[in-house]
């Protein structure tokens, strides 16, 4: 009988080592912040080869996502990534049914308004983010990344030497003291997007001797998607400022 509590003590504490050691080592949470994921886009085309960086910032919550290039009057030339879920109109927590979440259709003008308007493409609602059957080809769209990322990128052709570069993100539900959730309370689309989406651009230069560039953030959206304006002030603009810590891009 001694001897059987002897094993069971011995047992009790060397599984109470293995909590402690565990507890003392790396989460995985730690682990999953190290990671950096790798898309391909449009690799088929033969432009410009682009490869986008993006690190998270700590208030990184699965954010909406586009990226396009325009040429330096202005004008949308293509859109090299966008989200899944907006390309496509459909977002995998749409719906409920059977007590649970499912995928259904959605539209978020709110989400992407500045790369919506700048694309220019006004469905038949009069919204200007893609329906289901106006879809955005497979190649210019993914699932958004969770961890870090980098983008690779290929451009339709390579039609100019210097052009413009555009990130605009978004993320739901990062209210603030400005932007809080009773601001609009009449306004559905401002309710799914909290503070307005952030722009980011860089004006790339063929010709320059850099092989990499900074994005700088340069604007907010419409807090609504009711426009395509870019509206400079960010004074009221906190967290939505920490989602990403640093985004740059590399010509190869």
């Amino acid at each position: 009988m001694r001897s059987f509590n002897k094993w069971i003590n011995e047992i009790f504490f060397a599984t109470l080592a293995l909590v402690f050691l565990s507890a003392c080592g790396p989460s995985k949470q730690t682990s999953a912040d190290n990671l950096t994921d790798t898309l391909f886009v449009n690799k088929k085309a033969n432009g410009y080869e682009l490869e986008i960086s993006f690190k998270k910032g700590p208030e990184h919550n699965y954010p909406l996502m586009a990226v396009w290039i325009e040429d330096t009057a202005g004008n949308y030339l293509q859109t090299l990534y966008v989200a899944e879920s907006i390309a496509k109109g459909v977002f995998q927590h749409g719906q409920t049914g059977e007590g649970k979440w499912m995928p259904g259709p959605i539209r978020r003008p709110a989400a992407l308004p500045y790369w919506s308007h700048s694309r220019g493409v006004r469905e038949e609602d009069g919204l200007y983010v893609p329906m289901q059957k106006t879809a955005i080809a497979d190649a210019y769209s993914g699932a958004t990344p969770v961890n870090n990322f980098v983008l690779n990128a290929t451009t339709d052709n390579h039609g100019l030497l210097i052009f413009d570069l555009y990130f605009e993100i978004n993320q739901s539900w990062d209210w603030n003291e400005f932007w809080t959730n009773n601001k609009y309370p009449d306004d559905k689309e401002y309710k799914s997007s909290c503070q307005p989406a952030l722009v980011y651009h860089a004006c790339i230069d063929m010709q320059d001797d850099r092989d990499e560039y900074e994005l700088k953030v340069i604007g907010h959206s419409h807090y609504s998607g009711k426009n395509g304006e870019l509206y400079s002030d960010l004074s009221t603009i906190t967290t939505a400022l920490q989602i990403a810590e640093n985004i740059s891009v590399r010509i190869r």
